[in-house]
């Protein structure tokens, strides 16, 4: 690097002190701007810092100023000049005395206070301070009087390519939907060159891509990703790894480069149906299975992922359409079979259906493809289950007559095994129910019979429940509830409803009502009660009383 800035220099140079020696006479020796950085052999720019002299030549005193350039990053041998300074006062002898004051003076520049000329002591970095800002002063030598007020110039730091562009912001991150159409935006990325972008090319950036072709391009201006290949598929490959390039001096040969990363990620479009895994399932269940319980599960896979993978799924055919039903579950986008009402064995052991599986967000431009759903067919097995003894009825009602024989048939239950082995049924009575055992069962043929008398007075109903067994598993019991009325039967007499007494007068008139009488009876005949009054028979014959029914 320090051997390309030195020749970089030499050819700046020489033309610039040719041109210093050409011009100098003609301007009362004028300070003329050595610094003025010139491309080798350009005429123009030659021309154009005569122009300059011309224009700021101070005619009557002073100073002829002009600013002065200095190449940053220089470190030759020798102190570099950065230029000379002269006052039209000086008329060459050593009597004037040159000084230098402001940014750096002293340190960074340093003046000749007999020749004006002024050097750079250090190497300077035109990113850290690109101009500085000096004043002149030319005062008598012996006397230190000044000869003319101060004069500011500047001394600019000029830039040469000593900066590679950066990606401050990288490595990106950006993601761009499967199957896009080729020029879809992807995202832009943003290199920053600290060079200067005023003068020449050093921060001229062009950008290209060294790896991620032929997928996806870049704007070399703009720095915009697009993708450049059609029907990118993230099933086949979801993520790609992008290398671009900033290059200064407009991308030609010598510019600094600086390169990125970019990871770009197809994100999910659906464009895949889903599928089941197999096209038949078998499943089994037993006939007592509780409703709602689930028997088996199905499964349509789908490549997408996320919304675009979720389905749902119908029953669309078969003989269990009623009896079956079908749900997705949530998480694991699994179809669960569930059972709607009860199964019976004995009724019917299998069935048949037809289930589809059909994706729930649907993208239209990818329906030429086909239908996005699928079907397969769900065998159901129906197991026997040992089921308990299944009476002819849910309830009984019997009804008997008060006065009813001991054991005496009152009425008959009846049940049977629903299973294929038809197990025997045996019949008892809860006796929690009929603690008073009024009534016996026959264990066999479910015939209840009385045990103890009937008294519809006491007791109008019985409640008793009737236990049914298998006889071949005891765990397998059903229980029925049985009502026996008892009916009744005249077999209590009438009762007065109270005890009287009367009273009557000495003058009482025939005919006068002396009392009223009333009776009841604990019988409950279907018609009511009807009642025949009369004396006893020893006051039958007695004139002065007599009773008839009160109509």
């Amino acid at each position: 690097m320090p051997e390309r800035l030195t020749e970089m220099l030499m050819d700046t140079w020489t033309p610039l002190i040719i041109l210093w020696i050409t011009v100098l006479p003609s301007i009362y020796m004028a300070p003329v701007n050595q610094s003025q950085v010139l491309p080798g052999g350009s005429s123009t720019g030659l021309k154009r810092l005569n122009e300059e002299q011309r224009v700021l030549h101070r005619s009557r005193r002073g100073w002829v100023w002009n600013q002065m350039f200095v190449l940053e990053e220089f470190s030759g041998p020798e102190p570099i000049l950065v230029g000379r300074l002269h006052t039209d006062l000086d008329p060459g002898s050593s009597k004037i005395k040159y000084i230098l004051s402001g940014d750096g003076a002293g340190t960074i520049f340093v003046i000749n206070d007999k020749t004006g000329d002024i050097h750079a002591m250090k190497r300077l970095d035109r990113e850290e301070k690109a101009e500085y800002t000096l004043t002149a002063q030319a005062v008598d030598r012996d006397t230190n009087q000044p000869l003319e007020p101060p004069s500011e110039f500047i001394i600019k730091v000029q830039d040469i390519n000593d900066n590679a562009p950066e990606f401050v912001e990288g490595p990106y991150h950006a993601s761009v939907p499967e199957m896009s159409l080729v020029g879809t935006f992807v995202t832009k990325v943003t290199a920053t060159d600290a060079d200067d972008p005023v003068y020449g090319n050093s921060a001229k950036l062009v950008y290209s891509i060294l790896e991620g072709q032929p997928y996806f391009s870049i704007e070399p201006h703009t720095a915009i990703i697009k993708t450049a290949l059609p029907n990118m598929d993230r099933e086949a490959k979801e993520e790609y790894f992008v290398v671009i390039q900033a290059k200064d001096m407009g991308g030609h040969m010598g510019g600094l480069s600086g390169t990125t990363t970019v990871t770009i990620t197809l994100s999910d479009v659906n464009d895949n149906p889903p599928k089941f895994a197999q096209s038949l399932y078998h499943f089994s269940v037993m006939e007592d299975v509780a409703l709602g319980e689930p028997i088996g599960r199905v499964k349509a896979n789908d490549l997408d992922i996320g919304e675009n993978a979720k389905s749902s799924y119908d029953i669309i055919e078969g003989d269990g359409m009623d009896i079956f039903e079908i749900t997705t579950d949530a998480q694991t986008q699994d179809g669960i079979i569930r059972v709607r009402k009860p199964l019976d064995f004995e009724t019917k052991k299998s069935y048949t259906l037809k289930v589809e599986a059909a994706n729930i967000h649907i993208d239209p431009r990818f329906l030429s493809g086909g239908p996005f759903k699928d079907t397969a067919t769900v065998k159901i097995v129906v197991e026997d289950a040992d089921e308990p003894p299944v009476f002819s009825s849910p309830t009984y009602l019997l009804e008997v007559h008060e006065n009813a024989a001991l054991n005496s048939v009152l009425g008959q239950v009846t049940a049977h095994d629903p299973d294929i082995s038809a197990s025997p049924i045996r019949f008892s009575i809860d006796r929690h129910t009929d603690l008073e055992r009024q009534f016996n069962i026959n264990a066999e043929d479910g015939k209840i019979t009385l045990a103890t008398p009937l008294d519809r007075e006491t007791s109008t109903w019985h409640n008793i429940t009737i236990v049914a067994t298998e006889t071949r598993n005891h765990s397998q019991v059903s229980r029925v509830p049985v009502a026996i009325k008892v009916l009744d039967v005249n077999d209590n007499a009438p009762e007065f409803a109270s005890e009287h007494e009367a009273f009557l007068c000495e003058n009482g008139k025939p005919g006068q009502v002396i009392q009223i009488v009333s009776a009841v009876d604990k019988d409950d005949p279907k018609n009511g009660h009807y009642f025949l009054y009369s004396l006893l028979p020893e006051m039958v014959n007695n004139p002065n009383f007599t009773i008839k029914k009160n109509e």
